[in-house]
C-alpha cells in the first residue's frame, strides 16, 4: 500500500469505511508530510494542525456511528481566498494579514457538513492575481516536481499540496485559469465548474463575473466526489444557478464511444511548447482510439480573449478592491494625519505590486472618456466569444486543448515581464469569459515536468467532462505518477 498521504480520496474512503485506518491516523500522516516538505514548498499560509486533529477525532466518531459520507475524515486544504470561520484568511495579501472571518464560505459549510478535515489554508497569488504564486505576500510556492520552478497560479499552493501529499484534495478558485493551469503544472486534476454552479458566497472577490470555486484532486473520481459536496443553489449568492445538480459520480463511466470532440487549431499556435502540443494531440488520438470522433475546428475569436480579460478582470478588481480603505477591516496605516492619507497609505503598503498594477489598469479602463473605448468594447467582444463557443457546441460534445502553453517555468523567469506572465493563461481564459466548465488532467511529461490536457464542455456539461477525464485516466498512467520528493 502507498503511504497514507499518497492516497486518493476514494482510496482513503474505502480504508476508513473498512476501519483499516482511522481519520486521526490519516490526518497525522498528512500533517507529518506537511512538516517534512513544507519548508521546501511553502504551499500553506496557515496550517491548522490542532483543528485538523479535533475534526479527525469527530470524523472517527461519525464513522463509528455509521454516519459516513465520501469525504468524512479526509484531510483537505482550502485556498486562502475562501473564508473559514475562526481561521485566518489572508487572500495572500498583507492587507488581510490578521483577518479572521466570523463565518464559513458556503463551500466550506458543505465540506464540513460531510466531515472533511481542514489541514490549513493554501498559499496563492495575492487576491488571486497571478499565474505562478510568486505574487504572494507570504513567499512563493515551489513546484514539487522541481523546486526551482513555479507551481502555476493563482492556486499554486493548492496544486502543490495535492501533488506532494500535503492534503488529499483542495479547493481553489478560477478567474482566468487559476485551478486548471496550476493543476496542469503540478500533474493533478483540476475542474473549473460552470459559472454559478458553485456558490461564491465567502469567496474574497477578484472579478465577480469570472470567479468560480473548483476542486483540485488526484483524479477525476475524486473531482466528482468533491463537486457533489460543493455544487448547488445558494440564495446568498445572487449569481448562483437555481438548479439541483446531479450525482456527478454517475458520470464516471469509462466509455467515450460516439462523443464528438473538437480540436480548435487556434490553441496550437505560436507560443505552444512543441512537447505540449505533441502530448495533447496524442491524448486526442487515444480518445479517438477509444471510440470518440475527433476533428480539427476553428475558434477565431480566441485570439482576442487575452485582451478582453485584461480589461474586464482589472475593471472588476478595481471596483471590488475599493473596499480595502483601512476603516472597516484589514490592514490600516496607523500614522496618517487625514482620512485621505490613511486610505492612500493603507493601499500603498497593504497591496503588492501586481494588485496595484491591475487596480490602475481597471480604473483607467473605467474612467470617463475611456469606458466606451475599453470596457464597453471588451464586453461586446466577450459576447462574440461566448456565441462562438455556443456555435461550436452545436457540433461537438467537448473541445480538447492544452491547459498551459508550456510546462512549469523557472521561478523569477517571467516576473519582470507582466505580458509574458499573462500569456501563461492564454488557453484557459476563454473558458472564464464564456462561463463554461473545463477540466485539466495530466496527459504526459516533458523535461520531467507534467503536461495538462484541457477538456471544455458547454454550460452545465460537467458530466461529459468527468466522463472523458475518467475514461482517459482509466487508459493512461499519467495521473498515478508522484513527484520524487
Amino acid at each position: 500500500m502507498p503511504p497514507l498521504y499518497d492516497l486518493t480520496v476514494h482510496e482513503a474512503h474505502a480504508l476508513l469505511r473498512r476501519r483499516e485506518v482511522s481519520s486521526v491516523e490519516l490526518t497525522r500522516a498528512v500533517l507529518e508530510r506537511v512538516r517534512q516538505v513544507e519548508p521546501l514548498l511553502n504551499a500553506y499560509i496557515t496550517v491548522t494542525a490542532d483543528l485538523a486533529l479535533r475534526q479527525a477525532q469527530e470524523a472517527d466518531e461519525r464513522i463509528a456511528r455509521g454516519e459516513m459520507t465520501p469525504l468524512t475524515g479526509i484531510p483537505m486544504q482550502i485556498k486562502d481566498v475562501i473564508v473559514t470561520k475562526g481561521v485566518r484568511s489572508t487572500a495572500g495579501s498583507r492587507m488581510l494579514e490578521d483577518f479572521i472571518p466570523i463565518y464559513d464560505a458556503t463551500v466550506v459549510e458543505g465540506l464540513r457538513a460531510q466531515g472533511a478535515v481542514l489541514v490549513g489554508k493554501g498559499n496563492m497569488d495575492e487576491f488571486a492575481m497571478g499565474s505562478s504564486t510568486e505574487n504572494s505576500a507570504y513567499g512563493p510556492t515551489r513546484n514539487p516536481w522541481d523546486p526551482e520552478r513555479v507551481p502555476g497560479g493563482s492556486s499554486g499552493g493548492s496544486a502543490a499540496a495535492v501533488a506532494a501529499g500535503e492534503c488529499l484534495f483542495a479547493l481553489g478558485s478560477d478567474t482566468g485559469g487559476s485551478v486548471r493551469q496550476p493543476a496542469a503544472l503540478c500533474g493533478i486534476t483540476g475542474l473549473k465548474p460552470t459559472y454559478g454552479l458553485v456558490s461564491r458566497y465567502g469567496l474574497i472577490a477578484f472579478a465577480s463575473s469570472l470567479d468560480q470555486i473548483g476542486p483540485m484532486t488526484r483524479d477525476a473520481e475524486d473531482c466528482a466526489l468533491v463537486l457533489n459536496a460543493i455544487a448547488g443553489h445558494d440564495p446568498r449568492d445572487s449569481t448562483s444557478l437555481p438548479i439541483r445538480p446531479p450525482d456527478y459520480t454517475r458520470a464516471l463511466v469509462a466509455d467515450v464511444r460516439g462523443l464528438r470532440l473538437g480540436l480548435p487549431r487556434e490553441y496550437f499556435g505560436e507560443g505552444i511548447q512543441p512537447e505540449v502540443e505533441a502530448a495533447v494531440r496524442e491524448a486526442a488520438r487515444l480518445l479517438e482510439g477509444l471510440g470518440a470522433h475527433v476533428e480539427e475546428c476553428s475558434l477565431p475569436m480566441t485570439r482576442y480573449a487575452l485582451a478582453v480579460y485584461y480589461i474586464l478582470a482589472p475593471s472588476e478588481c478595481s471596483a471590488n478592491l475599493a473596499r480595502y480603505d483601512g476603516v472597516k477591516y484589514g490592514y490600516s496605516f496607523p500614522e496618517a494625519r487625514t482620512i485621505w492619507e490613511a486610505m492612500e497609505k493603507t493601499r500603498q503598503y497593504g497591496f503588492g505590486a501586481e494588485v496595484k498594477r491591475r487596480i490602475m489598469l481597471g480604473t483607467y479602463a473605467l474612467s470617463a472618456g475611456y469606458y466606451d473605448a475599453y470596457y464597453l468594447k471588451a464586453q461586446k467582444v466577450r459576447t462574440l466569444i461566448r456565441r462562438e463557443f455556443e456555435e461550436a457546441f452545436r457540433r461537438y460534445d467537448a473541445l480538447l486543448t492544452p491547459t498551459s502553453p508550456t510546462v512549469a517555468f523557472r521561478l523569477g523567469e517571467k516576473t519582470a515581464d507582466p505580458v509574458a506572465m499573462y500569456k501563461s493563461d492564454v488557453c484557459t481564459i476563454p473558458v472564464n469569459i464564456a462561463g463554461l466548465p473545463a477540466i485539466a488532467i495530466p496527459c504526459g511529461f516533458a523535461q520531467g515536468l507534467p503536461i495538462g490536457l484541457q477538456v471544455i464542455a458547454p454550460p452545465l456539461g460537467e458530466e461529459v467532462l468527468l466522463r472523458i477525464a475518467y475514461t482517459y485516466q482509466q487508459a493512461t498512467p499519467w495521473h498515478l505518477r508522484r513527484p520524487p520528493l
